[in-house]
């Protein structure tokens, strides 16, 4: 007989697979973040729609990275609805880039699917998707000890 208590297994947000995707998330929330803060501070007037959707997808990283990392069935849901944000998001400004250039005198994080980005901002929300599918959103509340 065995004296080691059974530890049950870590939650799939903490596991390492996770962890990946909750870093690259919070990567893009602050480069797309710093990058939109400036453009929006030195030169709004070039590109005003570029810019503000470039905050957009700031802002869509960042709620994405928090409701990665916090447990519980809201949270599931609310980086559930964020990463189907993004994948729209994504896709639309892409194609609208492609259909009205003229529009984006200056590229954004999901300008040509987001080509200048490595094409990450187009499979990250892909990657986000079937992450989420496969993990049990957490129905205890943070901080229960049970």
């Amino acid at each position: 007989m065995s004296t080691d208590p059974v530890r049950p297994k870590p939650p799939a947000r903490s596991r390492a697979l996770g962890q990946l995707l909750i870093a690259a998330y919070a990567v893009f929330a602050i480069s797309a973040g710093a990058r939109s803060f400036s453009q929006i501070v030195t030169d709004f007037d070039a590109a005003p729609v570029a810019y503000l959707l470039s905050l957009v997808a700031a802002l869509v990283y960042l709620v994405a990275t928090v409701a990665f990392r916090k447990p519980g069935r809201t949270w599931f849901r609310v980086a559930l609805a964020a990463c189907l944000f993004e994948m729209v998001g994504v896709l639309g400004v892409g194609l609208w880039t492609y259909l009205d250039p003229e529009l984006f005198a200056e590229a954004t994080v999901w300008s040509h699917f987001g080509a200048g980005y490595g094409y990450v901002p187009l499979v990250l929300p892909f990657i986000g998707l079937a992450w989420l599918r496969h993990v049990e959103p957490e129905t205890r509340p943070a901080g229960n000890g049970t």
